[in-house]
C-alpha cells in the first residue's frame, strides 16, 4: 500500500482503510485505558477513605517506589520504554496522593463540624 502522487493528491483507498482501522483500534484502547483509570481511580478512592478514617499519612513512599519498581519490569516485558511508565505511573500516582490529602482534609472537617 502506497499513495499515489497525482496532481490531485489523493491517497490510495486502501491506505485511508487501513488507516481508518488502525485508528479504530486506537480509539477502542484509549477507551479502555479511560475506563481502567476509572476503576484504578474507585479503588485508590476506597484506600483514600480508609486511610482518612484510620488516621494514616496520605502517601505512602515506600509502596510507591515497589510499584514503580513494579510498574518499569511490567513496561519491559512489554517491550513499553520503563521510563515512559515510571512518569505516568508518577502523574497517577501525584494525583491520587491529591485525592487522599482532600479525603482525609475533609474527614478532618466532618469531625470539626459534628464535634461543634
Amino acid at each position: 500500500m502506497t499513495t499515489s502522487n497525482n496532481a490531485a493528491g489523493d491517497v490510495d483507498p486502501a491506505v485511508l482503510a487501513e488507516l481508518a482501522r488502525l485508528r479504530a483500534s486506537i480509539d477502542n484502547i484509549d477507551a479502555a485505558v479511560v475506563h481502567m483509570l476509572a476503576e484504578r481511580f474507585k479503588a485508590t478512592q476506597q484506600v483514600g477513605h480508609l486511610k482518612a478514617a484510620h488516621q494514616l499519612p496520605p502517601a505512602d513512599p515506600a509502596r510507591e517506589a515497589r510499584q514503580i519498581e513494579r510498574l518499569r519490569g511490567l513496561a519491559e516485558s512489554a517491550k513499553l520504554d520503563p521510563g515512559f511508565a515510571e512518569k505516568f505511573l508518577n502523574f497517577i500516582i501525584a494525583e491520587v496522593i491529591r485525592h487522599h490529602e482532600r479525603i482525609a482534609e475533609d474527614a478532618v472537617n466532618g469531625s470539626a463540624k459534628t464535634a461543634n
